[in-house]
């Protein structure tokens, strides 16, 4: 009786095949260098400029002094910002209805408002409010609302407007489900917020805050208007003596991109340690294999 073979399967793996050439971005890339480095040879042949001026005010202490005036105020009023936001968003996202019509209207007002207006509507505050106090203590605005405050206020409660709706976002973007497992787990209220639904909110609000960030620090610029000594201020006044204006500029421009560069890292490591243990980004799989 004849017997039947099969033929011998091939455990050998199929050859791999390369990364076809992508002559779409290689086009660009070089579009891309050739525009910067003659932008770069155009600007650097200027002889109008004097390159040499620039690192000696990097480290001039008006614009020193400039810097860590702009990191204060960015830093107080993003912290102002994120905790009156907090309240907003909770007022907005609760069942009373005149809160969330007080969470609205300030969200409306603050958000539609020009940050720029706002600053100059704080700074000349005493127009409306001449002085406060009782009797025979009183205390002019003037003297109480200085640039610094003014600036303060107007990014802190434009920032504010801005967060309430990053953190309301978040909190409605956790399931449902989760908070009614928690009720049925026989967690409170205030149990369910902090341990069930921050944790994964919190995942959400940080990136779009990081950017918040960022956003406040050049911001901050804005309050040169009503002469506030912030970084970009200081650049103003020293070039306002030497006429070195685009000198001054870059060093107000090296120093802001130095802050938001160092910002942007953190955000990326802050984010990095949100995501919860255990998961992975899958890996594209090559052209051609199972």
């Amino acid at each position: 009786m004849a017997l039947f073979q099969a033929s011998p399967i091939s455990l050998s793996l199929a050859p791999s095949v390369g990364r076809p050439m992508r002559w779409g971005q290689i086009a660009t890339g070089a579009i891309t260098i050739s525009a910067l480095a003659f932008f770069a040879l155009i600007v650097g042949q200027s002889q109008s400029i004097q390159w040499s001026e620039i690192p000696r005010y990097l480290v001039d202490p008006s614009i020193l002094r400039g810097v860590l005036l702009t990191l204060e105020l960015t830093a107080g009023a993003m912290v102002f910002g994120i905790v009156l936001g907090c309240l907003l968003a909770l007022m907005a996202t609760s069942q009373n209805p005149v809160l969330k019509v007080i969470a609205a209207s300030f969200v409306w007002w603050f958000r539609g408002v020009p940050l720029i207006v706002q600053i100059f509507f704080w700074f000349n505050i005493a127009l409306f409010i001449p002085q406060v106090g009782m009797g025979s203590f009183t205390i002019s605005i003037n003297d109480l609302v200085t640039p610094a405050l003014a600036g303060f206020l107007a990014l802190g409660l434009h920032e504010a407007a801005n967060m309430s709706e990053i953190i309301r976002g978040g909190l409605i973007a956790v399931d449902r489900g989760q908070r009614e497992a928690a009720t049925a787990l026989g967690l409170k209220k205030t149990q369910t917020f902090f341990t069930v639904i921050m944790p994964q909110a919190t995942r959400i609000i940080v990136p779009p805050t990081g950017n918040q960030a960022i956003g406040m620090l050049k911001a901050s610029a804005i309050v040169s208007v009503i002469g506030m000594q912030d970084l970009l201020t200081q650049a103003q006044a020293i070039y306002a003596r030497n006429f070195l204006v685009i000198e001054l500029l870059f060093v107000a421009s090296i120093w802001y991109l130095a802050i938001t560069s160092v910002a942007s890292i953190g955000q990326h490591y802050l984010e990095k340690s949100l995501v919860p243990k255990g998961r992975t980004v899958e890996k594209p799989r090559a052209p051609g294999r199972a």
